[in-house]
């Protein structure tokens, strides 16, 4: 029984680390006021530029997986930041991009055979010592370095949102952008700026699914993490330990399959499969029924003061 807890315990911080990922950059997005839903379409850029650039090893694959995600983001910038388009018509419409664009992509590099299973991936680390502790050892202290990073990660965006100049501008931003501007501060370019770390944390997402899980790319692989992701911020409060906490909450729920296949349960395996987005479901739900008080007040405003205006 404790080696099925093991698994499980492994299994659900591997599944929770690309929903983390992509789900703390889309909270510094919608800090500052932004919701990006085109972050599924982020994630399965990043994992299609992991594909590509695992062919020069593990650290160019994450590093053209950064930037395929950021170059993602930039599109959706542009129209719904600088342009003001409608934010959640316009993300929609980047994932479908996106979608299509990959799977084109797909085919005409590797062909129909794909490239299989010869990518490159992340092997397991193991931190010596604090490995050895029961139950959480194994589960946080030997999983690939992508998980490690985003140990380090969360506290630095916590410290940075919460004790930096430029922390209190964003946060300023997406609570009341005209008092952020006549504080001497530009909406519209933390807003954009905002938005490309969130297409750089969804890029690196979809790389730790090619690149330290699966090993190799397939259309659509992406499976909806990115509006799990967009839900895991609002679970989490907007904040990033309570987004990190929620998105462990939902990497157990994908886990969960392994626990049961391990105390020999015969439950269809649909029903795993289905426990995510359930979750999902009953996450926002929850939210809404705690009400919108920690989400940013200027979220999703389709007009924003520029620079100039009064």
């Amino acid at each position: 029984m404790s080696g099925a807890v093991d698994l499980f315990a492994a299994a659900a911080v591997r599944s929770a680390t690309p929903l983390a990922l992509a789900a703390l950059g889309e909270m510094v997005a919608e800090r500052a006021g932004v919701i990006n839903l085109g972050l599924e379409g982020v994630i399965i850029a990043g994992a299609l530029g992991a594909a590509v650039g695992a062919s020069s090893g593990v650290a160019a694959g994450f590093t053209v997986a950064a930037l395929a995600g950021a170059a993602v983001a930039g599109v959706f910038a542009l129209f719904a930041v600088r342009i003001r388009t409608d934010q959640i018509i316009t993300g929609t419409a980047v994932t479908l991009l996106a979608l299509g664009l990959t799977a084109t992509l797909y085919v005409a590099l590797y062909g129909a055979a794909g490239v299989a299973l010869t990518l490159p991936t992340q092997a397991v680390l193991t931190i010596p010592v604090l490995a050895r502790i029961p139950v959480l050892g194994p589960a946080f202290f030997a999983q690939p370095p992508i998980t490690y990073f985003l140990y380090v990660a969360v506290p630095v965006v916590w410290w940075w949102l919460y004790r930096t100049h430029a922390g209190l501008m964003l946060r300023a931003t997406g609570e009341h952008p005209e008092a952020a501007l006549v504080a001497g501060g530009s909406p519209v370019r933390v807003q954009g700026w905002a938005v490309l770390f969130g297409g750089v944390m969804g890029g690196l997402s979809g790389g730790s699914l090619v690149l330290a899980q699966v090993g190799t790319f397939a259309e659509g692989m992406s499976a909806g993490r990115g509006y799990i992701a967009i839900a895991i911020v609002a679970f989490g409060r907007w904040h990033p330990i309570g987004v990190a906490v929620a998105a462990l909450v939902f990497g157990a729920a994908s886990a969960l399959q392994y626990l049961f296949q391990a105390m020999g349960w015969n439950a269809p395996y649909q029903i795993f499969l289905a426990l995510p987005y359930a979750l999902t479901l009953a996450a926002l739900a929850i939210a809404a029924a705690r009400g919108r008080t920690a989400a940013p007040a200027a979220l999703g405003r389709r007009q924003l003061l520029a620079e100039g205006e009064v």
